[in-house]
């Protein structure tokens, strides 16, 4: 691959990589606590099995980039990293939609299971999260990106070898 085909790749796979690590570090570091009838509760994103899915998954991600960084682009295995992208672009898409699921329920409750609403006693929390998967899907779109550079890469490569 020729340098002004690899250089916009590392340019997004840096994007991506200060994407990830921003939203793994924003969602670990959330926490709140709030007092309601003389009982305080904290709000942490240790609480949510999903929040700590998006937290791995991020953290998966930046680790997964970091490696891609450095790794020599004169391979042969091409459609292996291709299909690599592709998985970290769908799990960055499955995290950020069950936290915008759990997030929902969090600003606005559920009447009909009667689930009251969080955010108003722990905004800092809600914020938090909110940047959180923002930072996320920033990530997500970035992965996409990097994606359909590399499939566009790879398949005209396999055309020109035809």
């Amino acid at each position: 691959m020729s340098l002004a085909k690899r250089i916009p790749i590392f340019l997004l796979r840096l994007l991506a990589l200060g994407a990830a690590v921003t939203a793994t570090v924003i969602m670990v570091t959330s926490k709140d606590s709030a007092q309601v009838f003389n009982m305080k509760f904290e709000a942490k994103f240790t609480d949510s099995p999903t929040f700590k899915y998006f937290a791995l998954i991020n953290a998966i991600a930046s680790g997964y980039t970091l490696i891609m960084l450095f790794f020599p682009s004169k391979n042969s295995c091409g459609h292996l990293i291709l299909v690599f992208d592709l998985i970290m672009a769908l799990l960055l898409d499955s995290s950020i939609s069950a936290c915008l699921a759990i997030g929902q329920v969090g600003k606005k409750g559920n009447s009909h299971a009667g689930w009251l609403p969080i955010c108003g006693q722990v905004p800092k929390f809600c914020d938090r999260v909110t940047g959180a998967v923002i930072a996320g899907f920033l990530a997500a779109v970035i992965y996409l990106l990097i994606f359909l550079y590399s499939l566009h890469n790879f398949l005209n490569l396999f055309s020109l070898k035809s």
